[in-house]
């Protein structure tokens, strides 16, 4: 059984979207600190967490970040704004998806079960040949943790930002389409903006930059992007 934490001020629809999830038997919490959301995330260690934007004291951002600094479960925005800018501001925050409001429970519900099977199921990298550390060219791979290492610095991943990092590592050196992934780090593309890609793509460039690996990341125009990795002393690579 799926624990998720339901973090939304509205207790209409806390209790709307609380009751559809426990009828399909996920363990709902519904976060009743709101000034203190990381403190309700540790005590319960959800799978997963529905995150509303407005809510008291600090907005759903913040808490986003507050819970990126001690785990990678799976977060997803739910909330009234509907601009492309929010949605772009809850990817970068360390969001996995975003739903707005008003939503269909059937939506929602999809969602999920995507977010859930891709974290935790078949589709799960922890689950797949994958789940042997890595070494490619001085960056190792860490799947079992969503991390990577590159000169002794860890590098620690969202679920999507690992994702995209084990899709490139496998395809080091080829050009990977926007399509291509799109339908790897999502069930169905009909419910994604392309431009959620982008954001992801650009987090995971940002991460790999801090840690001193630059220029990994290369956008080929109209063909989609290309990942090697170099290193002076290793030319081969």
């Amino acid at each position: 059984m799926y624990r998720i934490l339901l973090v939304e001020d509205d207790d209409r629809i806390a209790s709307l979207l609380g009751g559809h999830l426990q009828k399909y038997g996920y363990e709902v919490k519904i976060a009743e600190q709101l000034n203190d959301i990381k403190l309700e995330f540790a005590e319960m260690k959800p799978d997963l967490v529905l995150l509303d934007i407005n809510l008291p004291f600090f907005d759903g951002f913040y808490w986003c970040r507050q819970i990126r600094t001690i785990s990678n479960a799976p977060i997803i925005f739910i909330s009234a704004r509907t601009d492309e800018l929010n949605q772009v501001m809850a990817i970068e925050n360390g969001g996995d998806d975003y739903i707005t409001k008003p939503f269909h429970l059937e939506v929602v519900m999809a969602k999920i079960k995507s977010v859930l099977r891709r974290t935790y199921g078949e589709y799960s990298p922890s689950l797949s040949q994958e789940s042997r550390i890595v070494e490619l060219c001085g960056l190792t791979i860490y799947p079992d943790q969503n991390e990577a290492e590159w000169n002794s610095t860890r590098i620690l991943f969202s679920q999507k930002e690992f994702q995209l990092l084990s899709i490139f590592v496998r395809e080091h050196k080829k050009i990977v389409s926007r399509d291509e992934l799109l339908e790897a780090l999502w069930d169905d593309i009909d419910f994604v903006d392309d431009n959620t890609l982008t954001v992801n793509v650009n987090r995971l460039r940002r991460k790999l930059e801090n840690a001193g690996l630059k220029d990994c990341i290369s956008t080929i125009r109209g063909q989609g992007y290309q990942f090697q990795v170099n290193r002076k002393d290793e030319p081969e690579c």
